[in-house]
């Protein structure tokens, strides 16, 4: 994958919202924070150019770009937090303004006709037969009427933390799934299985809100 386009915008977009939350979250100094942050972009370039392209229909390419980064993070600590602080760690370093603006412009559209043929073709497209990093999904609408599921078969994340050594830090992503269906403002997200923790597939449930 080319570091020029979508991996450089996330880049600046989201750089200096991690380096910060190493200092707020992690109790990081300001100056060790700068070091982690000046090898996490090397660690960062790196990572993305072994990633394959993305398909053109892939909706995934940000979540595996997002993996790459957090990922570079994690891997430029001398010493690694607990699960739980990277989990606050993360979701604050990804939840600045423009991610929540994102996500309340996504929560108008959800369960539209147009999000749920998004879904379809999500789910028809089975993009990880192809790309390793990517995702196989199914949608399964819920009978009575109440929302979907998207039930994920194949996790790019997964493969990609696997790779790097970080697989126990993968819940840490998965909680963000929370935090955007609420910051969206229609559905509540339910889940009772994740590949990381040994399931059969991940299920990501938005029920509506009453």
């Amino acid at each position: 994958m080319k570091y020029i386009g979508m991996p450089a915008g996330m880049w600046a977009l989201l750089s200096r919202s991690f380096r910060s939350h190493l200092v707020s979250v992690l109790g990081f100094s300001p100056k060790y924070a700068g070091a982690v942050t000046v090898s996490a972009k090397k660690k960062y370039q790196k990572i993305i150019a072994k990633l394959p392209e993305f398909e053109k229909d892939d909706r995934f390419k940000m979540n595996i770009v997002n993996c790459a980064m957090f990922s570079a993070f994690l891997l430029s600590m001398k010493t690694r937090p607990s699960v739980e602080k990277i989990t606050e760690y993360y979701a604050q370093s990804m939840m600045i303004w423009p991610m929540k603006w994102f996500c309340r412009m996504s929560g108008k559209k959800k369960f539209s006709d147009q999000d749920i043929q998004g879904m379809k073709a999500t789910a028809a497209l089975n993009a990880a037969d192809r790309n390793p990093y990517s995702w196989n999904m199914e949608y399964l609408p819920y009978e009575d009427g109440s929302g979907y599921e998207a039930r994920f078969s194949k996790c790019g994340i997964c493969t990609l933390m696997k790779e790097l050594g970080l697989y126990d830090l993968v819940p840490a992503m998965c909680r963000l799934d929370y935090t955007m269906s609420e910051a969206g403002g229609v559905s509540d997200f339910v889940r009772e299985n994740t590949l990381a923790s040994g399931g059969p597939y991940c299920d990501c449930g938005y029920k509506k809100k009453k």
